[in-house]
């Protein structure tokens, strides 16, 4: 088992889960976070720190491993991030809205400021 990050993420990006990881298998998007599968050591230290629940266990992915699919891609090609940032200053407009992928994702790194 690995933990994943969900479209609940998107554009919300909220970045308490970094701080607490011990193995800092975490990746930026312009938009969203995900996890290294590969790096996570299933701790779950990082769940409960997500204010939108976007991080899951694999186990978990309910669109037939299709997170999983797109964590472990970005992660290769992502920077990786360890310090905790400022979420976006629009990020409580978008927590509880659902279909980000299709609407806001990037494929963009982030900027790793």
């Amino acid at each position: 088992m690995t933990y994943i990050v969900t479209d609940a993420c998107i554009r919300c990006k909220f970045t308490d889960c970094v701080e607490v990881c011990p193995v800092d298998c975490f990746y930026e998007g312009e938009n969203m976070l995900v996890i290294h599968p590969d790096e996570c050591i299933d701790c779950g230290v990082c769940e409960p720190e997500c204010p939108v629940e976007a991080i899951k266990p694999d186990t978990e992915d309910d669109s037939d491993g299709k997170w999983l699919a797109i964590n472990s891609k970005y992660a290769a090609s992502w920077p990786n991030i360890t310090v905790k940032k400022d979420a976006p200053p629009d990020a409580a407009d978008f927590e509880t809205e659902t279909g980000k992928l299709e609407k806001y994702f990037s494929e963009k790194p982030g900027t790793g400021e």
